[in-house]
């Protein structure tokens, strides 16, 4: 039987010709390392068995500059016509023309030293990265510790057949736990992301591998029903005035707003605009949308990894393995609820964000769909005949929870409203109305949203899944592996334990880390966990002795 497991990114120091890990020396003259084997390969290294180093993709330089002769371009144009009004314009031109051709040279310069001192290789033991010039970066990941191997390819990059490569292994411990390599062709990525993903198959459970889902366009009528939309909205009226004053003219268009607007009331003015506003957003959310998910694929693959692929300009693949897998998250925004769909997310252990890539998201395992459609996805992805996200009725909370939801939503609701009063009472009589208008507006919506939040609490059991469902505003179905459970947390403030509640926390390696049933019934909480993780919180648990009925035997 084999040891415990090495730590994840550290290199065996007993072995002289393994490099620690993200160790750093200082670069000899003739540019060699000290303990690094050379880029070639020769007989002796081929007899025992090590792999080959190998470089980047040399086009990496082709697209530096590429992409640095974008970035100047944007902005050096309104550059050069900021210092057309101090000089003249082809003299303007020329200091930018030459200011970009040196970035663009020095960045590319940059880059090619770069590729010159970047080499890694994949052995059966590890998959090394060194790079640098004056300091030598010298990574090491164990084999048996890589947990994800996740492609992406931006425009310039899917046009010369190229990916960006990020092996991690699932810990968060920044750099130290992930080899980048930036950039290798499609090819040589997909080989490195099926050799270092390679697992045995386990063959359990009833669905084989192949297809699990795949993109349905009419899903699509589900993006303007995000908030992404009015966010977007808000940014496109927001770089319209930018744009405006980078050229001079933000004074112009405001001018011109106003005009068209000048026999227009006030309160149709604010109509329309914020109308615009909208439309704006709901077309940034179409086109954001489909830049993320077209071509979406989910699969699982031998040996046992679900597999997502979806993006339209920048592609993106990111590989889960099935053991790592500790349940789902069905996640439903206000909107996307009320029109009867869902996003399904994976609660999985080394999921990790790339910092570069904000759009990522590699928990996501289905846009937002039709509800029927995410439970069956995720009955699919966790190998079950029915989603434990959809299990029969959940255990209902007590009232008290409806009363705390209403008393924290009305609070939240009264605290603009009477604000606005007071400076109505001390500035100027114009802020009363307007207080009182959003008393109007505020306080049934508090009212609503609390009641819905109370009618959305709810726990249960199903299988071998605990279930946690809460939120109104982002609704949210956890079903999480029972035997994912690492701890329990109880906790229960002042208030509520005036009102017999507590917060039940499940805590555990996989996801967000730590699962709430909130406001529940103390003992219906306590026994719930209990029963959800035998043995886990019953040595915390005490038993109230009955007591004595007066005139009653005692019991033999």
């Amino acid at each position: 039987m084999s040891g415990p497991p090495e730590p994840a990114g550290e290199a065996d120091l007993a072995d002289p010709a393994v490099p620690a890990v993200d160790d750093v020396v200082p670069a000899m003259a003739d540019g060699a390392v000290p303990g690094v084997a050379p880029a070639a390969t020769g007989p002796a290294e081929e007899a025992r068995g090590e792999a080959e180093w190998r470089r980047l993709d040399p086009r990496t330089l082709l697209v530096t500059a590429l992409v640095l002769a974008g970035v100047v371009l944007g902005a050096g144009l309104p550059t050069a016509v900021g210092m057309a009004g101090r000089m003249p314009l082809a003299e303007s031109v020329a200091w930018v023309v030459a200011g970009a051709t040196l970035l663009v040279l020095a960045g590319t310069g940059g880059e090619y030293v770069r590729w010159r001192r970047t080499r890694y290789r994949t052995g059966p033991e590890r998959a090394e990265l060194h790079t640098g010039l004056f300091l030598v970066k010298r990574r090491s990941l164990a084999r048996d510790r890589i947990r994800s191997v996740d492609l992406t390819a931006h425009p310039l990059l899917r046009i010369l057949g190229l990916v960006k490569v990020r092996i991690g292994t699932g810990e968060h411990s920044g750099g130290e736990s992930t080899l980048e390599l930036d950039p290798v062709t499609r090819a040589e990525g997909e080989r490195l992301r099926t050799e270092l993903l390679d697992r045995a198959p386990d063959g359990a459970g009833t669905h084989p591998e192949g297809v699990l889902a795949v993109l349905d366009r009419r899903w699509l009528r589900y993006a303007p029903l995000s908030f992404v939309a009015p966010v977007l909205g808000g940014a496109a009226a927001g770089g319209l005035l930018q744009i405006s004053e980078w050229f001079g003219a933000q004074t112009q268009v405001i001018d011109w707003i106003r005009d068209r607007f000048e026999q227009t009331p006030l309160v149709w003015t604010v109509l329309i605009l914020v109308a615009a506003a909208a439309l704006a957003g709901i077309v940034g959310a179409l086109g954001l949308w489909i830049e993320m998910w077209w071509n979406y694929r989910l699969e699982r693959e031998p040996g046992g990894t679900l597999r997502v692929r979806r993006g339209l300009l920048t592609s993106r693949s990111v590989s889960i393995e099935e053991r790592r897998l500790r349940g789902v998250e069905l996640v439903e925004p206000l909107g996307v609820r009320l029109a009867g769909a869902a996003r399904v997310d994976a609660v999985a252990t080394g999921l990790t964000q790339d910092e570069d890539d904000e759009h990522a998201d590699n928990k996501a395992l289905l846009p937002a769909a039709p509800r029927a459609t995410a439970h069956a996805v995720a009955a699919r992805v966790l190998r079950e005949t029915v989603s434990p996200t959809d299990p029969a009725p959940l255990i209902r909370h007590p009232r008290a929870a409806r009363g705390r939801r209403l008393r924290w939503s009305l609070a939240g609701a009264l605290l603009p409203v009477a604000l606005l009063a007071l400076l109505g009472l001390l500035v100027t009589d114009v802020l009363l109305p307007v207080a009182a208008a959003c008393a109007v507006v505020l306080l049934p919506a508090a009212v609503l949203l609390a009641l819905d939040a109370y009618r959305n609490l709810g726990h249960g059991l199903s299988g071998g899944y605990l279930v946690a469902r809460s939120g109104t505003v982002r609704r949210s179905t956890v079903a999480l592996q029972r035997t994912g459970v690492i701890g329990w947390t109880v906790r229960q403030s002042l208030f509520q334990r005036r009102a017999g509640l507590v917060t039940l926390t499940a805590t555990t390696a996989a996801g967000e880390g730590a699962y709430h049933v909130h406001d529940a019934a103390r003992s219906e909480a306590l026994a719930f966990a209990d029963a959800a993780v035998p043995g886990l919180l019953t040595p915390f648990l005490e038993t109230v002795p009955e007591r004595p009925v007066p005139g009653a035997k005692p019991s033999p």
